[in-house]
């Protein structure tokens, strides 16, 4: 795998009914370029466990196949972005994450997780316990070089406009539909450019 030692590790994760295959046209993009690229499958992948027991699963991975001292950058769609957010804004991850891409995730909820009646999907609904708990905090995100990727042709993550969240900065794209957000040439590229960004200098 080529690597550049300017660049943090980047691990993917992927969301409600996916697995890290999901991922495969932007891990080897992503590799070609110079990055070190991981991704896990968290199980069950169904929305029938809670996102807490998710999130534990991706520190687990985490603090098993990275030193402690590694800078990591972490790229989640869909419900990985809130899987990953839980692990930043309440496992510490915060402390080691230094860019963190959100990709079509539903920070404010979204209808559709109506439709189903898992514990991850009912927290996924808008205004659940557990994004009104996120979302207080959600500053805390303002620490890392934040990014948040949406199209407003996404008809998964209804309204489209729950992926904006005042704490990244908003990339909006011209892709139709949620599911190529992973694979769309326009997606690729700005998943790279957020991961190529200068940190941000905090004071």
């Amino acid at each position: 795998m080529n690597s550049n030692s300017s660049y943090n590790p980047v691990l993917l994760i992927h969301g409600i009914f996916r697995k890290s295959g999901i991922f495969n046209k932007m891990s080897g993009h992503l590799t070609q370029l110079g990055w070190s690229v991981y991704s896990l499958d968290l199980a069950p992948n169904w929305g029938n466990t809670t996102l807490e027991e998710l999130a534990q699963q991706l520190a687990d991975y985490i603090d098993t196949n990275f030193d402690p001292e590694q800078p990591l950058d972490l790229v989640g769609l869909s419900m990985g972005g809130l899987v990953a957010r839980y692990y930043l804004q309440r496992l510490g991850g915060i402390n080691r994450v230094q860019r963190f891409i959100a990709i079509s995730s539903p920070h404010s909820g979204t209808w559709t997780a109506y439709t189903l009646w898992g514990k991850g999907c009912v927290q996924m609904r808008p205004g659940s316990v557990f994004l009104e708990d996120l979302n207080r905090d959600a500053n805390l995100l303002k620490k890392l070089n934040f990014t948040s990727i949406w199209t407003p042709w996404d008809f998964i993550i209804v309204p489209a406009s729950s992926s904006q969240i005042s704490a990244a900065k908003d990339v909006k794209l011209s892709v139709f539909a949620h599911a190529m957000m992973a694979r769309n040439s326009r997606s690729l590229k700005a998943v790279a450019e957020a991961l190529s960004e200068p940190l941000q200098v905090h004071d």
